[in-house]
């Protein structure tokens, strides 16, 4: 079992590296723009550029990894991450740069269903998986908090000319490291029956998932602008065209790309609808509530990092004990972090009302952090439980991709209401105006995740009788 909890080591560095490089960017933003001469719309691209990426071929890495094995995509990841790490630490333009952050999100896609798939394989047993999928919780967090901290440190070095090609270049060792590791200490798995690869479906899906998330992700404040409004439909089209087509392949016995009968298990349905909700207000959250402690409560940026690093740090603890109180109460203790996260944030809409105490924003952002750090690796739990091996990639890619996508549809509509309820020439009184309808409409999220969880059966979480 020891040995098992190496391999979980290793394949953690895949999660670490594709949670890192979503964050690091952001606070390299001004110095970017500046040496590559970018304009803001590029900068904009070249941030969604990864999401995107990302979102479009999750679904694609987690078949590919359950038809040529989960450990040889994985590390083909690892080397396309790196690889496309140092094209975007060696670019020399907005272009170049967009298109190396486009590949560094698909090879973060190839890699991230694989980490999920092999902890099901390797801790089969509840007891064991859930303690797994603590320490998944804790790499989530640790991704965060470092992606942020070195985006700000390796961009005020003053040793070098343009330190901010260091935010990728970093991930040239830690690539070489999991490449070493995986090659020597993973096993191979996937399904065994030998099956040919839908490259056709794999052309529709990403079609359709590229242009509806490259909508959402540009169209932040021009929702209804009539081009992106006629690519959405036709991203639907393709998508609902996609499904048809999988399900033809599939009662003919030709090669698909999804296997549908992943949505006849109750508890994968249940685990999609609750991780689609919860990160629709996750995702929404940090979105407002940057631009709330900047424009609204004048917070400057460094000091507003600092705060936020605190829900990271709070993410990381709840991670820990959580698994502790997940075996021993079962989905309630995943109910009471759902509750505690609403309460968290009814009390953030009743103390940012006007000037608060920085030990204020530490303490409410490190409680918030918390509460999510206690919920989010249960979801993933719940969603893949009792999942068979044959399914268990496809699955993977496609609660992943649920995931993205609503991040995504939480920041473009959450942050519409947002910006609604701002006004053209928003005062103090219009920015809590504004943060508490958009905190309510989280809240309703999180309702929805909580009877979601309620219907989920007990021997999914079981309780530990003591």
């Amino acid at each position: 079992m020891k040995h098992n909890y190496l391999k979980l080591l290793v394949i953690l560095f895949g999660q670490l590296l594709t949670i890192m490089d979503i964050f690091i960017i952001n606070v390299s933003i001004p110095s970017i723009q500046r040496d590559i001469d970018a304009s803001n719309g590029e900068m904009q691209l070249m941030i969604a550029a990864y999401l995107i990426g990302f979102a479009s071929f999750l679904i694609t890495g987690g078949r590919l990894g359950d038809v040529y094995g989960r450990k040889r995509i994985f590390i083909i990841g690892l080397v396309f991450f790196m690889i496309s790490s140092i094209t975007c630490g060696i670019s020399q333009g907005a272009v170049q740069l967009m298109i190396s952050r486009l590949a560094q999100g698909i090879s973060a896609a190839l890699m991230a269903p694989q980490v999920l798939s092999m902890i099901q394989i390797l801790f089969p047993i509840h007891e064991q998986r859930t303690k797994a999928m603590g320490w998944y919780g804790i790499t989530i967090g640790i991704g965060t908090i470092l992606g942020q901290f070195l985006g700000g440190y390796f961009s005020s070095l003053t040793v070098l000319e343009e330190p901010w090609r260091l935010i990728f270049l970093i991930n040239i060792p830690i690539c070489l490291i999991a490449i070493f590791f995986s090659v020597k200490i993973v096993e191979e798995s996937r399904f065994s029956i030998k099956q040919s690869f839908d490259n056709w479906g794999v052309v529709l899906l990403s079609m359709g998932l590229f242009g509806m998330t490259y909508t959402l992700t540009v169209s932040e404040k021009e929702v209804f602008f009539v081009k992106n409004i006629l690519l959405m439909i036709t991203s639907v089209g393709v998508l609902i065209f996609f499904i048809k087509n999988q399900k033809d392949k599939l009662r003919n016995k030709k090669p698909y790309l999804i296997d549908f009968e992943l949505f006849h298990y109750k508890n994968f349905n249940l685990g999609i609808v609750a991780v689609a909700f919860f990160f629709i207000m996750l995702d929404s959250y940090f979105y407002i509530l940057s631009l709330f402690f900047q424009d609204g409560l004048m917070i400057g940026p460094l000091r507003a990092g600092e705060v936020i690093v605190f829900q990271g740090l709070g993410f990381i603890l709840a991670s820990v004990f959580s698994v502790k109180l997940i075996l021993r109460y079962g989905k309630k203790a995943l109910i009471a972090g759902l509750g505690f996260i609403m309460l968290i944030l009814i009390l953030q809409i009743s103390f940012f009302n006007g000037p608060t105490e920085f030990y204020q924003l530490c303490l409410l952002l490190f409680l918030h952090g918390v509460g999510v750090g206690s919920v989010i690796p249960s979801l993933a739990n719940i969603a893949l439980s009792g999942m068979p091996e044959k399914l268990i990639g496809n699955a993977s890619g496609v609660y992943n991709t649920f995931q993205q996508i609503a991040a995504i549809i939480g920041i473009v509509a959450v942050g519409s209401v947002f910006y609604y309820f701002l006004g053209e020439k928003p005062l103090i009184q219009n920015y809590h105006k504004a943060f508490t309808v958009a905190i309510l409409i989280n809240i309703l999220c999180l309702v929805i995740v909580l009877v979601t969880v309620i219907k989920v059966p007990d021997d999914v979480l079981p309780q530990n009788i003591q």
